[in-house]
């Protein structure tokens, strides 16, 4: 039920904020807006007015913008979509993923200024221990304190770093002292060619510290902007073959993944939240049809050659989009199961 409800939430926050922010500028851009909608299915209130209808309705995932113009049998109404300037257009389909942007920042803020931060302690005690890592085959655990490293002593966690890295990934024995039991443990570390060190699969012990308004501000938005270049280096490295396109999820792994970090508790959900949306953001400005970047893109043809792109072609690329993503989301949902 947890993981049910964790999803519903997850989803429907990730999809009405994106589609708050298509809707908030075509509203400023003098668009008109036919209905606004959170969740989609029967309807369950609605809410009319003379510019746009507001409707609540029973499945909670996800929202739906109806702008003007936007439809097939409705493209030359002069208060609708494509009768706007170019600019204006390109503004709309931007405003998704760029709220999507916003959200993240403000989730962080919030958990920094709730939690703190997590500062590393620089001290060679263990705080975690990877399943199914070398250590964790060693059987280390955490709050082991590490003496010593093939007889080399070590008092901080840089002098565990540097120590590893100069005797590589060999067969390496560690002393460790457990609450004043001490004893050799021989484990072969795993080379990770991204940090160019070998690595066993622990942790530092981390300390909150407190942080106010001002700086959980600038913290968020550094913090965010350090996971969009992680993320978009991981998608780099899935599209050049040099990662495993059998890391993806799809929906029953996020909805897992769900359950799961909601029963850590409401900190570690938002933390969720805001990763999978800045995800979202980067994956809808891709330049693949159907998505808001393949349309993006769709508009700088236009402005190029001056003239839209004929509305028999739109449709055409969109359905390659339609094709992709729905190849894309049984590829993913396929990787889900086997998991």
């Amino acid at each position: 039920m947890l993981t049910i409800l964790a999803s519903i939430l997850v989803f429907g926050v990730l999809i009405t904020v994106h589609e708050l922010g298509h809707f908030l500028v075509a509203k400023l851009t003098g668009m008109k807006v036919d209905e606004f909608a959170v969740g989609f299915g029967p309807l369950i209130y609605q809410n009319k007015t003379p510019e746009t209808i507001y409707s609540l309705r029973l499945v909670p995932l996800g929202g739906y913008n109806k702008i003007a113009g936007m439809e097939a049998d409705d493209r030359d109404r002069p208060d609708g979509f494509n009768s706007k300037p170019l600019w204006a257009r390109m503004l709309v389909i931007c405003a998704g993923s760029a709220m999507n942007f916003i959200l993240p920042a403000l989730l962080f803020f919030v958990i920094f200024m709730s939690s703190g931060m997590d500062t590393p302690v620089n001290k060679a005690v263990v705080g975690m221990v990877s399943a199914g890592q070398p250590a964790a085959a060693a059987g280390i655990m955490p709050e082991d304190k590490i003496i010593a490293i093939n007889g080399t002593q070590v008092t901080t966690w840089e002098d565990l770093i540097n120590t590893m890295k100069a005797n590589g990934p060999k067969e390496t024995v560690f002393t460790i002292d457990r609450a004043g039991s001490v004893r050799d443990y021989k484990i072969v570390p795993e080379m990770n060619t991204e940090l160019g060190r070998p690595l066993i699969g622990i942790g530092p012990k981390f300390t909150k510290r407190p942080m106010g308004v001002v700086e959980s501000v600038t913290t968020s938005i550094s913090f965010e902007q350090k996971i969009i270049g992680n993320m978009l280096t991981a998608l780099k490295r899935i599209v050049t073959g040099r990662s495993s396109s059998a890391e993806l999820s799809g929906p029953i792994g996020v909805a897992q993944m769900a359950g799961d970090v909601a029963s850590q508790g409401v900190l570690p959900l938002l933390n969720f939240i805001a990763f999978l949306s800045i995800n979202l953001a980067i994956i809808n400005m891709l330049p693949v049809p159907a998505l808001d970047g393949g349309q993006l893109v769709v508009l700088m043809v236009e402005g190029i050659r001056g003239k839209p792109i004929s509305i028999k072609w739109q449709e055409r690329i969109q359905m390659l989009g339609f094709a992709l993503i729905i190849l894309l989301t049984l590829f993913t949902t396929f990787n889900d199961l086997s998991r």
